[in-house]
């Protein structure tokens, strides 16, 4: 099986992003049956989507899973739903700050993530890892990434299934942002690997209660 991982380059002033510093770490190591590509995507509304299905139409990956910084979350969160907006409260890497604009103008509301999220939740767990299902990728670079590929997959009839995962930050950027939480990029890397294998090995995915409240 055929998976790409994708992670991003820092922005907003910091020297790392911490979903970059992971994908690019497993890419290294061996998943036993799986075949990994990673690829560093840029920090730049669209021109992510570009880069990405790029690789996607030379890889042709069964499954595509995109890492992304949410710094200040205490879990590592798996998105269920990417929305067609782009709405950005600071700029890109290259300068961009588009508001309320949509990524697809006449493509749907929204798309649903095609991987098995509450299985991968619960693999992460098992580990001992805080994770939780994510209902708001946002509207910044994160969710015009999974949009964009869910689109592309969507209209070119492709069958790969995809999604994203998003993760805190590490301690070294945390202690810029008092208060904000932090998680160990070797524990990041151990719930990214458990969630790697679930998707890899689960089509269907459970259906335990694990919404939210608020």
């Amino acid at each position: 099986m055929k998976i790409l991982l994708t992670g991003f380059e820092p922005f907003a002033g910091e020297k790392l992003n911490p979903s970059w510093e992971a994908v690019r770490r497993i890419g290294n190591e061996k998943i036993e049956g799986l075949e990994i590509e990673t690829l560093r995507l840029p920090t730049v509304f669209g021109r992510a989507i570009e880069v990405a299905i790029q690789v996607i139409g030379r890889f042709d990956p069964d499954i595509v899973i995109c890492i992304g910084q949410a710094g200040g979350r205490s879990e590592i969160g798996i998105e269920r739903v990417a929305i067609n907006v782009n709405d950005a409260g600071i700029k890109d890497n290259e300068g961009n700050q588009p508001v309320d604009e949509p990524i697809a103008k006449g493509g749907p509301t929204a798309y649903w993530s095609t991987l098995p999220i509450k299985s991968l939740v619960r693999a992460i767990r098992e580990e001992g890892i805080p994770a939780g299902v994510s209902n708001s990728a946002g509207t910044y670079v994160c969710n015009n990434i999974m949009y964009g590929i869910l689109n592309y997959l969507a209209g070119e009839g492709i069958n790969s299934r995809a999604g994203l995962i998003h993760i805190p930050f590490l301690p070294e950027q945390a202690i810029n942002y008092p208060g904000k939480s932090s998680m160990s990029l070797e524990t990041i890397i151990s719930g990214l690997k458990a969630a790697i294998k679930t998707a890899a090995k689960m089509e269907e995915d459970e259906n335990p209660p694990d919404g939210k409240i608020h």
